[in-house]
């Protein structure tokens, strides 16, 4: 683990050095005041030089100066090598987050994926600024001290050393628990933006069912378990802080009763006795500093083991070493024997074969279940099929570059999702390089620039989260028109006009038909009205296909069609 954290400093390799090597010169200054101090004591005051002691005095303002300089580039370059740090791992973590399937997200919760990508890595970048400086710091510290104090009084360097492996016991002995109770506030944290983010997102179904005193309780008991987790680690750390503490304390009191002894005796004098005073707090200091450690340390080992074990999440669908990206697809589709199920125990599609034509309009129709969505969500690989091939003019899809296949495929989903800017910024996702012409003509073919034309901002209105300024219909128009701009040859309408009026939608379905024309185009819906006209329907049940054929056909068959059409149109006859 630590050979894989000490890796994202390659790049920085420069600012490492100067962040560490001030470190360690402001340190080594810091171990130079005891012994000006004795200095001036033993030396300076009994030779009643006034201007020597001014000139020393200048010297040592002239050390402070520098030091301060020092701390001041550990201060703001040794964050921004942290931050810089932190900045390439968070865009690794959401680089990879793009590389998972709908598999993995629908098995996660957002909140959890926030915490991995905001909390988890700042508490990184704190102890990669902090981490190896500090570490050696209080190393050299020690030792430094350590030395002096042996030049200054080895009787009085040896009762310091008798006291400090009971020092580092204490602090060995709650690095650990400390690591434990930090990462499990990390996952307290995940459950806490988890809930946080269902509340918001579903505001309005809370406020609709008036069950705001129950959300209330379940967030009270998140944040209850948050603030124990938090507690618990914070009460490690208070154990710790104050018994280093005490011990510093009482080394300190040892000290000043057996360097009183010395003095007293002539075997030590008054300046040397202050300065090895002041050593002693000098040789303590790294005790402090691990002290902080232990606060900083856990957060970011916790930090990055979460990390390391999102970066470990291996994507189940990934691009073959040999795949190709394909140019522009006729559109002939091929489902050959194709099986599979969200999970492995229950199949949702069981030797599925369907030939479509290129150019051809298949709709899918069936009761909620039958793996209508599932079955034309495979065809962009957004789940992997457990046996088959589906392959679209003749070549696999999985020989295809995932990048390259999915730039082919235009899908309207029946959920509808818009992201929280303007029109023209949701509209321009269908194909990113469009101009403003390309923008307002597919929102003319959706039947959106009538709607456009009366906002005062126009294409620049600001739609809000997941489009909530918009109405149903209008956010459904806005989505096709994202289609129409990608222009792509095959097309999945999923309910693409579930949520529009009876006006509206004969108008967009007439629309559709005519960016149909020359593509293939798979339509699922429930309301058999909306595909009377496509060129072959396909009757999707719980044991496969069930029927096919065009609407007049299967109405005539009397099978699973007629049951569906009687009870949707049976009233009217």
């Amino acid at each position: 683990m630590l050979k894989r954290f000490f890796s994202y400093y390659r790049p920085y390799r420069t600012l490492f050095v100067l962040d560490f090597s001030c470190a360690v010169a402001a340190g080594l200054l810091e171990l130079g005041f005891p012994l000006a101090v004795k200095a001036f004591v033993d030396r300076l005051l009994p030779g009643n030089d006034w201007g020597l002691i001014l000139l020393a005095s200048a010297g040592l303002l002239a050390i402070y100066v520098v030091n301060t300089g020092l701390m001041a580039v550990v201060a703001y370059w040794g964050h921004m090598l942290g931050i810089n740090i932190e900045t390439d791992m968070r865009r690794k973590a959401f680089d990879h987050l793009q590389k998972l399937s709908f598999r993995f997200f629908d098995n996660q919760k957002t909140g959890h994926l926030v915490a991995r990508l905001t909390k988890d890595l700042e508490e990184i970048g704190e102890v990669a600024h902090h981490g190896p400086e500090d570490l050696f710091i209080a190393v050299m510290t020690f030792i430094g001290a350590f030395a002096l104090m042996f030049m200054v009084n080895v009787e009085l360097a040896l009762i310091t050393a008798a006291i400090v492996p009971a020092t580092a016991w204490l602090t060995s002995r709650y690095g650990g628990r400390m690591t434990r109770a930090w990462q499990e506030l990390f996952g307290r944290v995940g459950d806490f933006n988890a809930r946080i983010e269902a509340n918001v997102g579903g505001m309005r179904v809370v406020q609709a069912f008036a069950n705001e005193a129950h959300e209330r309780r379940l967030f009270a008991a998140d944040n209850q378990s948050y603030r124990r987790t938090k507690l618990d680690a914070y009460r490690i750390l208070a154990a710790s802080m104050s018994l280093s503490y005490l011990s510093m304390r009482m080394t300190q009191m040892v000290v000043m009763i057996a360097g009183s002894y010395f003095v007293l005796t002539g075997d030590l004098t008054a300046g040397g006795f202050v300065g090895f005073l002041l050593l002693v707090g000098v040789f303590f200091r790294p005790v402090e500093k691990i002290n902080a450690v232990l606060e900083t340390y856990p957060k970011g080992i916790a930090g990055f083991r979460r990390y390391t074990e999102f970066l470990e999440t291996a994507p189940d669908i990934v691009d073959r070493p040999d795949a190709v990206a394909v140019p522009r697809l006729t559109g002939e589709i091929r489902y050959r024997n194709v099986s599979f199920g969200y999970s492995p125990d229950k199949l949702v599609l069981s030797n599925i074969d369907l030939a479509i034509q290129a150019g051809e309009t298949v709709a899918f129709v069936g009761p909620s279940g039958a793996g209508k969505t599932t079955l034309c969500s495979l065809l962009p690989r957004f789940y992997e099929i457990g046996d088959g091939a589906i392959t679209i003019d003749g070549m696999d899809i999985r020989a295809m570059t995932m990048a390259s296949l999915r730039g082919q495929i235009g899908i309207v989903q029946q959920d509808v999702f818009l992201f929280p800017g303007s029109i023209r910024d949701n509209i321009a996702y269908g194909r990113l390089d469009s101009g403003e012409d390309e923008i307002m003509e597919a929102a003319r073919r959706a039947r959106l620039d009538g709607v456009i034309a009366g906002l005062p901002a126009g294409l620049d209105t600001i739609i809000g989260e997941r489009g909530v300024k918009l109405s149903g219909g209008q956010r459904q128009r806005l989505s096709i028109a994202r289609m129409f701009l990608k222009n792509p040859p095959i097309l999945i309408l999923d309910e693409a006009t579930s949520a529009l009026d009876s006006e509206t939608e004969q108008a967009i379905q007439r629309a559709l038909a005519k960016l149909s024309e020359g593509r293939t185009t798979l339509v699922i819906a429930h309301r058999l009205a909306t595909v009377r006209n496509a060129d072959r329907i396909i009757v999707l049940d719980e044991t496969g296909v069930a029927e096919e054929g065009p609407h007049q056909e299967l109405v005539a068959a009397n099978g699973n069609y007629r049951r569906l059409h009687d009870a949707q149109f049976g009233w009217l006859q």
